[in-house]
């Protein structure tokens, strides 16, 4: 079972990952990975040395193409629990983060296959038990 929480701020070098929750043109932009057939929200892993908004806006960069955005921090949240990134189940945390897209480069340099913009939220998630936490996470305190 997995556990997600919200924090308004933990110590920087617990953050290990940011995920932007991200609109473009009233629609949800969301991504999906060469080597899965779900949807996933932009982001990743922090690189050694790097500040962690700024994984947010490289991770956003990278996985959508989206080279006019804003982009802002929402909140700091955990995940406990086993999962494809995380086979410790060790309480892990990210930087969740909100963009208003503007445009597009129309390529990517990532792993990812497409970007897709949706009305509606996707029922095939990547990580089901945490993603639509994090939206409703968003919507709670940005929309």
């Amino acid at each position: 079972m997995l556990e997600v929480k919200f924090y308004d701020s933990v110590t920087d070098g617990l953050l290990k990952f940011a995920v932007i929750i991200s609109r473009y043109d009233g629609k949800w932009v969301f991504c999906k990975h060469k080597e899965r057939d779900t949807y996933e929200a932009p982001g990743g892993h922090r690189e050694e040395g790097e500040a962690i908004f700024d994984t947010a806006k490289r991770e956003l960069q990278e996985e959508t193409g989206a080279v006019k955005f804003s982009v802002e921090p929402v909140c700091v949240y955990s995940v406990t629990g086993k999962n494809r990134v995380n086979d410790t189940g060790e309480e892990t945390f990210g930087l969740l983060c909100y963009a208003d897209i503007e445009e597009f480069s129309g390529t990517l340099d990532s792993e990812i296959e497409k970007v897709v913009m949706l009305e509606e939220l996707p029922d095939n998630w990547t990580y089901p038990l945490i993603q639509p936490k994090l939206i409703a996470k968003v919507v709670e305190c940005k929309l």
